[in-house]
């Protein structure tokens, strides 16, 4: 027997849960976090989930947040597979071995980039209105997402980061499939995660509280968060 949860998701009745909602998965998530205070790391949310976590790490390690805008590049015809990713900056990671298998041809894999980075660009008006991101050159990039499946975004994310410039990246969730952290680590500088069950139904299930994060509630948490010397135009 089944029990439906805000956000649609659903979970056994029954079942215990992890976390209250987001906020209170970032506030434990931080204490976790707590030795990279002095390493004065930049906090970036993958949208949208994973605002309300990051809020809470970037208040407690009083460091600065933003958002880490990326794109995955999915195989024509086959999505789900990534042949690599855009970010910010012009910056695009391409796994050749996988565009040569699936044949992409040269045309083709500029328009699905000309795509995707037109999406970029619409994000980041959207995420960060009248502000550049926050310069992530030298830096440490904690990456931060309210949980993790198949670590696709994720795995995108830490290499557009370090394309970036960022020179330690730190992946922290407060839940992470086991076999996808396992993969992960190959990626990040550190992996941090409350919980790593070998197996789950869906983010959704450790959660109480999982509605969507609407974009305005994003933006009104990271326009908070963001120190005023990283604005412009106020």
């Amino acid at each position: 027997m089944t029990a439906r949860r805000p956000g649609g998701t659903r979970r056994r009745a029954g079942a215990s849960v992890a976390f209250r909602d987001r906020t209170d998965a970032g506030r434990r998530l931080a204490r976790r976090l707590a030795h990279l205070r002095d390493e004065a790391p930049v906090v970036l949310a993958l949208p949208r989930g994973g605002f309300p976590v990051a809020a809470e790490v970037a208040r407690e390690l009083d460091a600065p947040l933003d958002v880490v805008l990326v794109r995955k590049l999915g195989v024509p015809l086959q999505p789900e597979l990534a042949m690599g990713a855009v970010g910010e900056g012009g910056v695009l990671v391409l796994n050749q071995a996988i565009v040569d298998r699936a044949g992409v041809g040269e045309a083709e894999l500029a328009e699905i980039v000309a795509r995707a980075r037109t999406e970029i660009a619409r994000r980041a008006r959207r995420f960060r209105p009248r502000r550049d991101r926050v310069p992530l050159e030298g830096r440490t990039a904690l990456l931060v997402d309210d949980g993790v499946a198949t670590g696709a975004t994720a795995r995108a994310a830490c290499r557009v980061v370090r394309a970036q410039g960022a020179t330690r990246v730190v992946l922290a969730a407060p839940v992470c499939l086991a076999s996808t952290a396992g993969q992960l680590r190959a990626e990040v500088d550190e992996l941090v995660c409350l919980q790593t069950p070998e197996e789950f139904f869906g983010v959704g299930t450790f959660y109480a509280d999982f509605v969507q994060v609407p974009d305005d509630e994003a933006v009104e948490l990271l326009r908070r968060a963001v120190p005023l010397p990283e604005r412009r135009g106020t």
